[in-house]
């Protein structure tokens, strides 16, 4: 079968691939679509350290093939989209209702895949970029099947990150003001979760100028192309800050242009040994720095809710899938993806 492998490096698209049968509370998955998100090419990059060599792909969605024993909440046939937490379900955190803090769900890839009798690791547990993939039970969300795939696809990440970091990490208010530095693929998760949260005023920050136009289709009320007219816009700062980009220096600007009780939400992904500074007098009128793991999210919940608000137009999917490529042509989406010229590619099978 066909897959997109990084070998340490070089990214190729194979066609000999492939992935053992479920076992055991598992799923095994035929993937319609996955979106090429940064984090992949952050792999790539070296910017997120994984071991090689590696199926990519983490934001995906497709038809359940087979199950595992144990497994009931889904069956062949049936369409789901996929969450990259493998958590165990049965720790504290788990029991707590907090599956990205699950020890079991953070650094231990499996290698289901094998290629030419080598076995390849599976990237964030997911592995979407395969025409196959295997994944827990718990991974696995069933969705209606009139939600297109292609749409679903991106639930599983960019959603739960942008829409979750506003709803279920921020818990932004009715009336808040939210500015969000990067409109990308999470950025305009962020404005539309803030926009279903009723924030009055939501302030995007890119330095494109032709992300204007989506940006206020997601829900911006204002756009600058730097953060220095934040201020202009709103004087005393604002209640929420999310940096949707990675750079040490936007945190900085996200703090510093916090109001009193406001915090900063950090979602972009810088090398791993960035530090970032502020200044520790300008944090005592009750201001925080929130980090974000994967929304703060619970898939099992999270998921089907936002494929319904998909169905009901609240939240918007179809416009953040600027366009689909098969899977063949991987070069030119991730070309496009990391030259910011579409919100979010997709590839096919």
């Amino acid at each position: 079968m066909r897959g997109v492998v990084f070998d340490g490096e070089r990214v190729r698209v194979v066609d000999d691939l492939q992935v053992r049968d479920p076992g055991p509370g598992e799923v095994l998955v035929a993937i319609a679509a996955a979106g090429l998100c940064h984090s992949d090419l952050s792999v790539v990059d070296g910017t997120i350290p994984f071991p090689v060599p590696v199926v990519l792909g983490h934001e995906g969605a497709g038809v359940v093939e087979a199950v595992g024993a144990g497994v009931t909440h889904v069956a062949p046939g049936d369409h789901v989209a996929l969450s990259t937490l493998a958590n165990c379900g049965t720790c504290a955190d788990c029991d707590r209702g907090r599956p990205t803090m699950c020890r079991r769900a953070i650094g231990r890839p499996g290698r289901p895949f094998t290629r030419g009798g080598e076995p390849l690791f599976q990237f964030a547990s997911n592995s979407a970029f395969a025409e196959r993939t295997v994944v827990k039970a718990v991974q696995a969300v069933r969705i209606p099947k009139d939600v297109p795939l292609p749409c679903a696809a991106l639930i599983g990440c960019g959603v739960l990150t942008g829409v979750g970091a506003v709803l279920n990490r921020a818990r932004v208010e009715r009336g808040d003001s939210v500015l969000v530095i990067g409109a990308g693929g999470i950025g305009l998760n962020v404005i539309q979760g803030a926009r279903i949260a009723g924030a009055l005023r939501i302030v995007a920050v890119d330095a494109n100028p032709a992300k204007e136009a989506v940006a206020r289709q997601f829900g911006a009320t204002d756009f600058l192309t730097s953060a220095d007219g934040v201020r202009d816009v709103l004087p005393a700062g604002v209640d929420h800050a999310f940096e949707c980009v990675g750079r040490t220096e936007l945190i900085r600007r996200a703090v510093d242009l916090l109001d009193r009780h406001g915090q900063a939400v950090l979602l972009g992904v810088p090398p791993a040994t960035a530090e970032a500074s502020f200044l520790v007098s300008a944090m005592y009128l009750d201001k925080s720095i929130l980090g974000c793991r994967y929304g703060s999210a619970r898939p099992q919940r999270d998921i089907a809710l936002y494929a319904e608000l998909y169905r009901q137009g609240r939240l918007l999917l179809d416009e953040l899938v600027t366009r689909t490529y098969p899977v063949e042509d991987f070069a030119e989406a991730r070309a496009d993806a990391a030259a910011g010229r579409l919100a979010r590619a997709v590839l096919t099978f």
